[in-house]
């Protein structure tokens, strides 16, 4: 099964840049996608072969995430049933058979303090909901764009990067306790511990081009999911957003 993670950055744009027709090629069995940032009748159609489920924000274009899925989810479930993160359109579960697969949007904290704040409260509340959900028994994998860089590794300049948001000391400590509660940063396991890799790179001068960029798209997942986790890539050609599509294939049904 492959799974393929992208924040589009505004999905009308990047339809308009050719992301059906990248998605019907790269033959995903389920897509997450973040920062929709649109209304439902405004979202061009993607893969029609596939079912397509959307938590939009209350506030018209902004945030949103959304899951395309091969086979359909035997439940959907919009949010962690926190009124003030969903609606924001922040998290979106799909339940299978055993397991799960979660499109989250973490809150950037980079537009002022109050929306760092916001985002300090949010990383709290999600761990707990999906470290919940691995202890009644759920296998998962979560993918999305969770802004931050865990290691020095996660982002070419690490160094001025240290007081900015997506890099800050309290930010890294909370992935940590994130893999410490059992989850398993499973791009980072499959391709090592030296290997840069980003997923994200300012639209300022030539920072893609220059492959100045951060890691701030993940797959999260448990133990048993991670072992079966094989070919993970980051394709870095398309360009739909300032981020690019993330993709991991399982040995799951």
């Amino acid at each position: 099964m492959r799974i393929t993670t992208l924040n589009v950055n505004g999905i009308r744009s990047a339809c308009a840049k050719g992301l059906a027709p990248w998605l019907e090629a790269h033959q995903a069995d389920v897509i997450c996608l973040q920062e929709v940032r649109a209304s439902e009748d405004q979202i061009p159609l993607l893969l029609p072969g596939h079912h397509t489920i959307w938590h939009l924000a209350a506030k018209p274009g902004y945030s949103g995430v959304g899951l395309l899925t091969r086979k359909k989810p035997k439940r959907i479930v919009h949010g962690m049933g926190n009124p003030l993160y969903d609606a924001e359109g922040r998290v979106l579960r799909a339940d299978f058979d055993d397991y799960s697969v979660i499109s989250v949007y973490v809150p950037s904290g980079a537009a002022s303090p109050e929306r760092q704040a916001f985002k300090m409260q949010f990383l709290p509340a999600f761990l707990q909901h999906v470290a919940g959900l691995a202890r009644a028994g759920r296998e998962l994998i979560i993918c999305g764009d969770i802004n931050i860089a865990h290691k020095p590794i996660d982002l070419k300049n690490w160094r001025s990067n240290q007081k900015n948001s997506g890099f800050l000391p309290e930010e890294r400590a909370w992935m940590d306790e994130l893999l410490e509660a059992g989850f398993v940063d499973t791009f980072r396991q499959l391709v090592g511990p030296e290997a840069a890799h980003y997923s994200w790179w300012s639209n300022r001068g030539r920072a893609r081009e220059s492959d100045v960029g951060w890691r701030l798209d993940y797959h999260l997942t448990t133990p048993g999911i991670a072992q079966v986790a094989h070919r993970p890539a980051i394709h870095k050609e398309p360009f739909f957003s300032d981020h690019a599509p993330v993709t991991i294939d399982y040995q799951i049904g």
